[in-house]
């Protein structure tokens, strides 16, 4: 497909696909290529410019994908290659991009290289790949330094003949060594083998993880670690200089097609860090997760807001903004409770949550997001308003979460059940009649099926679809203006050049619109000119 512009990435609106929740093409249980396909006319209509596919190659599926066993293959429960081909193809002739997860930090544990690794032996070449070694202690049975995984527990793990294997995330996950040669040579070759069967980029899974400090010291840690190097200036597996001279050298890769492919970065990095990236020979955008993690609070967002198109400006990248993924609460249970931003590790878990609460406030919040200069990430299902599933059975937990934590922490399913699509009983057409969904669907779902939203004009989905339509159509939209005007405490106001206004009320009292300007879009009633608290509004100036 011929790009437009090559800076399309710039503004583009990105819907997550996290592809075992879908949809199913089979009735299986698990979501498909087959069910994608079928549903890419859906993605079109919504008015998204591009995909982002969570990992679809063969997996054991210890971590949902992120442990990958064949980088060039898809999993044999989502297809094959040829499925592969034809879905790219038919989302170019549809509009859409396509960009893939690739997992560079880490492999599965029986991933052809590791099990080499294994029957090799300590100090072999085969081990190199990875990051063995000998254990502490007179009999080496301790781990090589204190190192905690972030999914909890310790990040070493023994194998038979006594060494230990690093691994950040779960033991299936053994982390791969970025100081060999081979491990270059080999993720070169995977993204050339996908960007030429047509993928548009990739978004890039613990991009702040992949280089360690050669000599593996201890942190000092008595928990385990979180996601960031917060408070080190000197983390030793967090975000290290080192990590850039790869994805200098994965940009040359990219710039050498003929159409911009691109890269986004998963990088949970300290305040001032993330604009490293993102310079104008490495890494395109990355994800925003100070916004996401933000309270719906006036002050805390401006603050976010700010420091987003500030410190990306310096190195002339765009701010992205999103507000949900496959590793968080879904921000409509977030936004209904008393605390509305993300805590560490799932702490908010089973906190009460009012829904209607929190869907007025997730109705305000998609259109501040979509007003925002920059691109923007949609996650599978908040278009229809979904909420976080927080009562699984026990026994239908599979997040590695949940067993890491000592069944303490249930984990990241409750934002992965799969989505309805039509229909007044599970599985909601999510697959054939009778068919299983992997993970169960609430039996109140019947109310937020695509169907029952698009017959609906008040519907979550119908404000998604007028937003994606107006940020295509109104002039203003196009290119970075930004500005911020006068408003009351607990309000934003913002203007994106040639009169176009984002008005947002997050205080607990009526707020009065200027006069002189026309409504284009509301996330909820606007009566006599007045925005009701926890409300948000297009406005055009006359």
């Amino acid at each position: 497909m011929s790009n437009a512009t090559d800076n399309w990435w710039r503004s583009a609106v990105i819907y997550q696909v996290y592809i075992r929740s879908f949809a199913d093409g089979d009735g299986d249980g698990t979501g498909d290529i087959a069910g994608l396909r079928s549903r890419l006319p859906y993605l079109a209509e919504l008015g998204v410019d591009a995909i982002w596919i969570n990992p679809w190659y063969p997996s054991p599926l210890a971590d949902g994908g992120y442990d990958v066993s064949d980088y060039r293959d898809i999993h044999p429960t989502y297809g094959t290659l040829a499925d592969a081909e034809k879905m790219i193809a038919e989302a170019h002739a549809l509009g859409l991009r396509v960009i893939l997860d690739i997992v560079p930090n880490h492999t599965s544990d029986q991933h052809p290289w590791f099990q080499q690794a294994l029957a090799a032996g300590p100090g072999s070449p085969e081990r190199r790949r990875y990051l063995f070694r000998d254990g502490r202690g007179e009999d080496g049975s301790l781990p090589p330094n204190d190192w905690h995984a972030a999914f909890g527990g310790p990040a070493w793990t023994r194998v038979p003949d006594g060494q230990w294997y690093l691994h950040l995330f779960a033991p299936e996950q053994p982390d791969l060594n970025w100081d060999h040669p081979a491990v270059h040579a080999e993720l070169d070759d995977v993204l050339r083998f996908w960007f030429d069967l047509g993928v548009d980029g990739f978004r890039i899974d613990v991009a702040h993880g992949m280089a360690k400090d050669p000599a593996l010291p201890d942190l000092g840690l008595t928990e385990f670690s979180v996601l960031t190097a917060e408070g080190q200036n000197d983390h030793p597996h967090w975000d290290r200089d080192s990590v850039h001279d790869i994805f200098r050298r994965w940009r040359a890769i990219a710039d050498g097609y003929p159409d911009r492919r691109v890269f986004v970065a998963e990088a949970h990095v300290r305040p001032g860090r993330l604009a490293h990236y993102l310079r104008d020979d490495e890494l395109h955008t990355a994800f925003n997760f100070d916004f996401l993690k933000c309270p719906l609070e006036a002050g805390p967002l401006r603050e976010v807001i700010d420091r987003s198109i500030t410190g990306l400006a310096a190195v002339g990248a765009p701010p992205t903004w999103v507000l949900s993924n496959h590793d968080e609460t879904r921000h409509v249970t977030r936004y209904g409770r008393a605390y509305t931003g993300v805590r560490s590790a799932l702490l908010d878990q089973g906190a009460p949550s009012d829904h209607a609460l929190g869907t007025r406030r997730a109705r305000a919040a998609a259109l501040l997001m979509l007003a925002l200069p920059g691109g923007a990430y949609i996650y599978q299902g908040e278009e229809l308003g979904l909420y976080e599933v927080e009562d699984l059975p026990e026994t239908a937990l599979q997040d590695p979460t949940w067993e890491r934590s000592g069944h303490t922490i249930r984990g990241r399913d409750g934002c992965r059940v799969p989505i309805p699509w039509l229909g007044t009983t599970p599985p909601f057409g999510f697959g054939p009649p009778r068919s299983v969904p992997w993970l169960p669907q609430p039996q109140d779902w019947t109310a937020y099926t695509a169907e029952a939203a698009s017959a609906d004009p008040a519907s979550m989905l119908q404000l998604y679809r007028a937003a994606l339509r107006l940020r295509r159509a109104v002039p203003a939209f196009t290119g970075e203006a930004f500005s911020w005007l006068d408003s009351p405490q607990g309000t934003l106001v913002f203007e994106r050049g040639a009169g176009l206004l984002c008005v947002v009320n997050l205080s607990d009292l009526p707020l009065p619109l200027p006069d002189a300007c026309q409504v284009l879009l509301a996330s909820g009633p606007v009566d006599d000119r007045i925005l009701p608290t926890d409300t948000a509004v297009w406005l055009q100036r006359d």
